[in-house]
């Protein structure tokens, strides 16, 4: 794909779905991920909710193809994701639960190798990110506790110029305080209109603080998906 041709299909996707998924399944033997269909705007932040093992984490898994869906099709920024995976995750932030990679290895040698996959990535806000999040980069991965994991991890999807977040269960064993924050940052993000966010939780009042629509999914199913106050109002 020429330059060209990208920078004419994210003019395209600006106008349409930053993410669209049609038909998303996945089986395995004692589960069904079944016909996952959903679509968010610029703009938007989505909650994605549900109990555990009700197939959130599935979900994702295979929007990203970290695990093959059965079938179905993902679209993001106007492009096939299978087609154009390696383009889409320039654009991607994605935090799947703690960051435990290169466990033994000190936070500023993990992001000087971060860095390189990224043509956009931005040093100035990944500094802004280590210092609002109180992140010490000479510390090791492993000597981090979870809440300081996850905010590594979100520091290094903030700092690409990503236009769409993907998390899941983000503020899962966060405090009050540092959840707010991370909810906050949330908020920023998609204040200029251009940019989204789909996570998932199962924390309700996160979905109260910050998120615009909200998906229920049970037993592999989407059971509801809309705007969070006529969910939440009816």
């Amino acid at each position: 794909m020429s330059a060209v041709d990208y920078s004419l299909q994210i003019d395209e996707a600006r106008e349409t779905a930053i993410c669209e998924v049609r038909g998303l399944s996945k089986s395995y033997r004692n589960f069904w991920l079944n016909d996952v269909s959903f679509k968010l705007e610029p703009g938007y932040i989505m909650g994605f909710v549900g109990r555990n093992g009700a197939g959130k984490s599935t979900t994702i898994k295979a929007m990203l193809r970290l695990v093959k869906p059965d079938c179905g099709e993902v679209k993001m920024f106007g492009m096939d994701y299978a087609e154009d995976e390696e383009e889409c995750k320039k654009h991607l932030g994605i935090v799947l639960g703690e960051f435990d990679y290169y466990a033994d290895k000190k936070l500023k040698t993990v992001t000087g190798v971060v860095r390189r996959f990224y043509p956009e990535w931005d040093e100035a806000a990944y500094r802004r990110c280590i210092a609002r999040f109180e992140l010490d980069e000479t510390k090791r991965v492993k000597e981090l506790s979870a809440g300081m994991k996850v905010k590594y991890a979100l520091a290094l999807a903030l700092s690409h110029n990503a236009r769409l977040l993907i998390l899941d269960e983000p503020t899962s064993g966060l405090d009050p305080v540092s959840s707010d924050e991370l909810l906050d940052v949330f908020r920023e993000f998609v204040a200029d209109g251009k940019r989204s966010i789909l996570f998932s939780t199962h924390i309700t009042s996160d979905l109260d603080k910050c998120a615009d629509y909200i998906m229920y999914i049970k037993d592999g199913c989407i059971l509801m998906n809309g705007d969070r106050e006529e969910i939440i109002g009816g």
